[in-house]
């Protein structure tokens, strides 16, 4: 085995920042998770840049993949004049392993990865019906070749990770890209994970409501229409019981892969790496689905744990999902390259820094931006000029005593100044990152 760290990179779909034991859900039960926490750093406020299209997993990976904002990062075509993260591991010496699924352009892939095995190049559907591919060195991947998994999904996807790291005897250290559907609806969890979590004791989020206060402009889209409207107490209840059995399986899922690694004699000198490409609403705001720019949806899961990173670590600061990558390749000393954007978190580990941006920016479609500066944080909403839907408004919260973001102080005249600050520390970040609404007003009036 080489002396260059591994690398495991675990991603889950749609797991919220805080669906975490260790993160402080009393109910949710993620003893794999808590232990890498234990061991590792915790970044609590990692946040995503946003979606111009419904499916937002797909822009969101793409950050992660080349390390760039949502506007230059692309979507299901990675934007080609960036680099592409698992390929720059693979150029410089990684033997780069990919099992899961994939959510961008095929070609990206096949330059990313020297094997893989159980690909689901696709969006949604069962979870018990997967339909993957084997892998195939010339990056054709035709429709004749694929077929449909004999397991649940996760157990799909962990056992060719699992089998490629049993399997594995070169001395190249390894690059393993695991990228579960879970906790992703149709959220039907397996085995005893299905009644794991009883609807009736599951507590119902302090930002519940039957509906959205305002039209958002997304009242109907698909993930909406998962429940009915008005919402239930009993059937967000129902719905977060099975998120959380979901997660629950997947966690269990992710400590084959940790036992794996140490029945290998590796886990010391492996990278292990767990988030998701974004949150879920469930219930909270009158909503289902991640289509807006609230926390429980822009937020997500960041923890790394193994050699050159600090243990027991918890960090409050503003991170992005894309920082991953420049993060990775200073743990590995591998040369990062300068079309990424994001930042190396490990001086934030370690304490040298204090914090490495001052705000986080966030965008959805042509109907909500956000800017935050971790405490205050301000929501500009818009009527879509090509749906007409939506509401012109504003939202100002308090994070720091308001953490379900619950009340608007946007009108308050006492906030009048500060709400013209953060205006202008958004307005910054849309010309900085060339966002096509950045010359629309974004104070109202």
């Amino acid at each position: 085995m080489s002396s260059r760290p591994n690398v495991v990179f675990m991603i889950a779909d749609d797991h919220r920042w805080d669906a975490i034991a260790g993160m402080g859900d009393p109910t949710v039960k993620t003893p794999t998770m808590d232990s890498l926490m234990e061991r590792g750093t915790t970044y609590r406020k990692t946040h995503i840049m946003g979606s111009l299209v419904g499916a937002v997993c797909v822009p969101s990976r793409a950050a992660v993949l080349t390390g760039a904002n949502l506007f230059r990062s692309g979507g299901n075509q990675i934007n080609p004049d960036l680099a592409v993260w698992p390929q720059v591991m693979r150029e410089a010496g990684y033997r780069t392993f990919f099992s899961g699924k994939w959510h961008n352009d095929r070609n990206t892939f096949s330059n990313s990865f020297d094997d893989a095995a159980k690909i689901f190049f696709g969006g949604m559907g069962n979870q018990y019906k997967v339909p993957v591919f084997d892998f195939d060195p010339t990056g054709k991947y035709p429709k004749e070749d694929r077929y449909i998994g004999d397991k649940f999904s996760s157990t799909l996807f962990t056992d060719a990770a699992v089998q490629f790291l049993e399997d594995y005897d070169r001395n190249d250290p390894f690059f393993l890209y695991l990228s579960f559907t879970s906790p992703h609806d149709p959220r039907t969890p397996p085995g005893e994970y299905a009644t794991m979590y009883k609807p009736e004791d599951i507590p119902l989020p302090e930002n519940f409501y039957p509906q959205h206060p305002f039209d958002n402009g997304e009242m109907r889209i698909r993930d909406e229409k998962l429940a009915p409207f008005p919402r239930t107490p009993e059937i967000v209840q129902q719905h977060i019981a099975d998120y959380y059995g979901m997660i629950s399986s997947q966690d269990y899922e992710m400590g084959r892969v940790i036992k794996t690694l140490e029945a290998k004699g590796c886990l010391d000198n492996t990278i292990v790496i767990y988030t998701s490409d974004h949150g879920l609403a469930v219930g909270q705001h009158g909503l289902f689905g991640k289509q807006n720019l609230y926390e429980h949806s822009i937020r997500v899961p960041s923890i790394f744990a193994g050699p050159g990173v600090s243990e027991g670590v918890t960090v409050d600061e503003l991170t992005y999902l894309y920082d991953v990558f420049p993060t990775v390749c200073d743990l590995t000393d591998v040369d990062c390259p300068d079309t990424v954007e994001g930042t190396s978190l490990v001086p934030l580990m370690e304490g040298c820094v204090d914090k490495v941006r001052d705000s986080v920016f966030a965008a959805y479609k042509d109907i909500h931006r956000t800017v935050s500066d971790g405490r205050w944080k301000l929501i500009r909403n818009y009527v879509s000029k090509e749906t007409g839907k939506g509401t012109d408004c504003l939202q100002l919260f308090d994070l720091e005593n308001d953490p379900w973001e619950i009340a608007n102080l946007s009108d308050l005249s006492e906030h009048q100044d500060r709400i013209q600050t953060l205006a202008a520390e958004l307005k910054r970040w849309q010309n900085e990152t060339d966002d096509f609404m950045k010359d629309v007003p974004v104070l109202l009036g």
